[in-house]
């Protein structure tokens, strides 16, 4: 039943995250994205006009059309007759004004239904005409403002707003080809076009169709993959979670850019964190993986496909190579160089591979990726964010909890000195194994760190904090090995009180697996045999740990190096040969009592892991010579 929920509830995140981009992803009816610039070079790829679309004139063109039409436009004005005189025309001194602002040269004197053009010049104000005649003439020129107005009306209306047409299929522009004016206007025609129709609803159906069967290819690779390699993270909802939060983060902030901004302000969405994020939590292979899947499913909507996959993904690639194991904040600052540095470097070599040229270089694309890399640094506060919400550990967490100083660790050397300066030592061989096998090293060494945290609590029943008296001699051997068992059941509850992550918890769960207390159980059955009982009647539940096994190589490791450490203390003759036989003892013990059937450790493994240990052991117990004292002259 929990299985099939579980494949249930995988299904629905995938399916969750490819309706999500689908449904965000700009349809191919929505406006024109491209960013150009007259006399700069085409950054995106051919363009052909998909449709007959005519060139529509520029304001610029219509303003000069407008100016040439209107230099024949002559107001109309009718002739009062009762206050004509001497055959002079005059006008009011605000028509003469109206005149001047329309720059017209004549108008239309009517009479008698019949309209005569007269020069400007020869009109007359009535203080012009008194001037000539030495007489007070009023105005006898009335404006016809409806008829001057239709007339100037269907003057502008006969200017077309269009000059040529576009062809469909017929080509625009390719890469790298300079931005003409003539070009410009056409491509401006197209994108008028675009917006004002939003095309058909059949072709924008037929993307749509189009982009939804991309993008669930794209999702079921992804799928596939972690099915593939990744089998354990799919089958844990939480890390599924984790994956689909972080894609749809970033593909809805660069759909959303997309379809409400011109296309070069992509650059601007820091999809480094995709890389840098799952790196810091996951393999370097898993976090290229998902980096390119998220490329490629943005890949849709971007002008130029092809320039934007080959920046992010080389940008991305060189991002995970440069955190490699992300153990200071500073790392981050200089990923979000190396990211501002691969977008320029791209870009530059794009443009002159293109162009052949350097002089067209837009420089503003320099600035976006600034911004770009300003953002990655912000990428501490979503690991941060992504850290506590879904249980994960990075590095730096890591890293911190490692240090001695801190109030827990000392907390830990005061009250149990023994034990803790034990986890030092089994902290050492654990990251030698480590990284002999290729394993997590920062991971062993903070588990070893707190594998018996939960000592504390009664640490005068552990030999290595005692000077003196055991009080475990006087309880009987059940008791005393509830006693022992305790201390990881303790140690589970001071973590978690101390709220450390899941991940060291289950270093002090599995430390000792089912194990049991060998000295305990062992006794107890030799007591068992002398007092003429069957060793039957010892039963094993009761002297061993309550599990679970190990179930990560690093656990395993923590497992031997504990075990171990503990019992080169007991040798009485540290040698190379009582070293490599105890080790080898120790191990085989382990491997049949089935303590690592949960891991993935190979043969070549454990036998790097045994020489390791035997050859660290030896240098720890080296013998040391015996300093002379100065004899006495007698």
């Amino acid at each position: 039943m929990k299985s099939s929920l579980r494949i249930i509830l995988q299904v629905l995140s995938f399916a969750t995250l490819a309706a999500l981009a689908i449904y965000l992803a700009p349809k191919y009816s929505n406006p024109f994205k491209y960013h150009f610039e007259v006399g700069q070079p085409w950054a995106y790829g051919l363009v052909t006009a998909e449709f007959n679309c005519p060139i529509y004139r520029t304001e610029e063109q219509l303003a000069l059309e407008q100016q040439k039409v209107l230099r024949d436009y002559a107001p109309y004005y009718k002739l009062d007759t009762t206050a004509m005189q001497d055959s002079i025309y005059v006008l009011p001194l605000v028509e003469r004004e109206r005149l001047r602002s329309l720059g017209c040269t004549k108008i239309s004197i009517v009479h008698n239904q019949v309209a005569t053009q007269v020069p400007i010049s020869n009109l007359y104000t009535p203080k012009t005409a008194y001037e000539k005649t030495h007489k007070n003439i009023a105005p006898n020129l009335l404006y016809d403002s409806i008829t001057s107005e239709k007339r100037r009306t269907n003057l502008l209306s006969s200017i077309s707003l269009t000059e040529g047409m576009v062809q469909a299929g017929e080509k625009i522009i390719d890469t790298g080809e300079i931005v003409s004016e003539h070009t410009y206007q056409i491509l401006e025609s197209l994108r008028r076009k675009i917006e004002e129709e939003n095309i058909s609803h059949r072709q924008s159906l037929t993307s749509t169709i189009g982009v939804s069967v991309y993008i669930v290819i794209l999702v079921l690779l992804f799928g596939l993959y972690l099915y593939t390699y990744r089998r354990k993270l799919l089958d844990n909802l939480r890390h599924i979670l984790f994956f689909t939060i972080l894609m749809a983060l970033v593909i809805s902030a660069a759909f959303l850019v997309l379809h409400h901004f011109s296309a070069i302000y992509i650059y601007l969405i820091p999809f480094a964190w995709v890389p840098i994020i799952t790196r810091v939590f996951y393999d370097s292979r898993t976090a290229i993986f998902i980096h390119i899947i998220t490329i490629f499913v943005v890949s849709i909507a971007v002008p130029a496909p092809y320039i934007f996959i080959l920046s992010q993904v080389i940008t991305g690639i060189v991002a995970v190579i440069s955190l490699r194991d992300m153990t200071q904040r500073a790392q981050l600052a200089q990923t979000a160089l190396f990211t501002f540095l691969m977008y320029s470097i791209v870009y530059t070599a794009t443009t002159m591979l293109v162009t052949g040229s350097i002089k067209n270089i837009e420089y503003s694309y320099y600035i976006y990726f600034a911004i770009n890399a300003v953002l990655v640094i912000c990428a501490y506060g979503l690991i941060f964010l992504f850290e506590r919400t879904f249980g994960l550990v990075s590095n730096i967490t890591l890293v911190e909890l490692t240090n001695v100083n801190s109030n827990l660790m000392l907390e830990f050397a005061e009250k149990a000195p023994g034990t803790f300066q034990h986890s030092l030592q089994v902290s050492n061989l654990a990251t030698e194994a480590a990284k002999r096998i290729g394993a997590k090293v920062l991971l062993v060494r903070t588990g070893a760190l707190y594998h018996d945290l939960g000592k504390m609590a009664h640490p005068e029943y552990f030999i290595e904090n005692q000077s003196g008296t055991n009080p475990l001699q006087s309880m009987p051997y059940t008791e005393a090995a509830k006693v022992i068992i305790s201390h990881v059941e303790d140690g589970e509850r001071i973590a978690r009180k101390n709220r450390l992550p899941e991940l060291i918890i289950h270093f002090i769960r599995s430390h000792h697996g089912t194990s049991v207390t060998r000295y305990f159980y062992n006794s107890a059955i030799n007591a068992a045999k002398n007092a003429g009982e069957p060793s039957t009647t010892v039963r094993k539940e009761d002297y061993a740990y309550p599990g679970p096994k190990p179930s990560t190589k690093e656990a395993a490791i923590l497992m031997m190096a504990d075990a171990i450490e503990a019992r080169s203390r007991s040798l009485s003759e540290l040698t190379i040969q009582s070293i490599s036989d105890m080790v080898d003892q120790m191990i085989d013990m382990q491997v049949a009592d089935g303590q690592f059937a949960e891991t993935v450790l190979s043969f070549k493994d454990l036998e790097d892991i045994r020489t390791v240990f035997k050859q660290k052991l030896v240098e720890i117990n080296h013998h040391r010579i015996i300093y002379p004292t100065i004899e006495e002259n007698q």
